[in-house]
């Protein structure tokens, strides 16, 4: 699954051919979490509180890239890298 953000200890990846909703995975140490592009809601898995806000915050500032990245791996095509949070 290509990694295509890291910040603060939290990688953002998305898998290729994966299934709907338009998603991503976050990971933090040893826990994972599934989010929805569209309404950056945490739909499955479980992050810490500071992480799962870190995370839904990245995830509004790029949500054009990241929708973008979503339609490449249904191709299936290459992922862009996405900026961190600053």
């Amino acid at each position: 699954m290509p990694e295509i953000c890291r910040f603060y200890g939290i990688i953002i990846r998305m898998f290729v051919n994966e299934h709907p909703p338009a998603h991503f995975h976050a990971e933090y140490q040893d826990q994972e979490a599934l989010f929805n592009i569209h309404t950056l809601e945490m739909f499955k898995g479980s992050l810490p509180k500071r992480a799962r806000l870190l995370v839904a915050e990245w995830a509004l500032e790029h949500r054009q890239e990241l929708l973008y990245n979503w339609e490449q791996a249904r191709k299936p095509a290459p992922l862009n890298k996405i900026d961190s949070l600053e």
